[in-house]
């Protein structure tokens, strides 16, 4: 007669079934999926508007020349920097074309703060613009709102909380190092979010959308896997 599998034996074989389950790929796809989806859910229970990211002295900067340079495509793209505007839409009362000296009028801040890359590198950088939620504001933003989508020259992407994009160290960024951005750092302009992991700080930003809609694709890397909340 055959020995029955104690309740404890059955318990241990849990996680090989759960692994097999994972590898197939109906299940699999699913289960990431839900893991994505608790990583994030856990990113941003521990988020707060209080919780600010560490800010440096000017002694302890990275020198710009040793800050890497990541992007999406290998090359950058063209643009006239006399004519580049925001395009902002959405759920906004002044939605329309935005220069960036009509963004940079704003009040601006400058922060040293450690940009870190999902690659495993980090550095220390100083990053200067307005902060994003006095733009939001600025177009009248509805900012019940609860995403913000944005899209770029290069034809990256990603999307936002909005609890994120009101923090007040996020930035839409037009200088690194008291300098304009460079084309390699992002110019014209850039966001900026040292709460979050590297990829989120798009570069090349072309246009900024608010909806009440959850994003279909989310953005380059995270439709590939990646967190899309990103929280560190």
């Amino acid at each position: 007669m055959k020995k029955r599998l104690s309740r404890r034996a059955l318990l241990s074989l849990a996680p090989a079934v759960l692994a097999g389950a994972a590898a197939a790929p109906p299940f699999r796809d699913r289960f990431l999926a839900a893991g994505g989806a608790l990583n994030d859910f856990l990113s941003a229970l521990d988020f707060g508007s209080g919780r600010l990211a560490l800010e440096y002295e000017d002694a302890e900067l990275t020198p710009l020349e040793r800050f890497p340079l990541n992007s999406y495509d290998r090359h950058e793209p063209e643009f006239d920097p006399a004519s580049w505007q925001l395009r902002v839409e959405g759920c906004v009362a002044r939605p329309g074309d935005y220069s960036l000296s009509d963004i940079m009028t704003l009040f601006r801040r400058r922060q040293n703060v450690r940009h870190i890359c999902i690659e495993g590198w980090s550095v220390v950088g100083a990053f200067g613009g307005a902060q994003l939620e006095d733009v939001l504001r600025f177009v009248g933003a509805d900012l019940t709102a609860p995403f913000v989508e944005v899209t770029c020259l290069d034809d990256y992407y990603t999307s936002f909380d909005m609890a994120s994009c009101l923090h007040p160290q996020t930035l839409l960024c037009d200088e690194m190092y008291g300098k304009p951005l460079t084309r390699g750092h992002g110019a014209p302009l850039r966001m900026h979010m040292p709460t979050k992991l590297g990829y989120k700080s798009a570069k090349y930003l072309s246009s900024l959308r608010v909806t009440r809609e959850r994003p279909r694709y989310r953005g380059l890397w995270e439709d590939q896997g990646y967190p899309w909340h990103a929280g560190l």
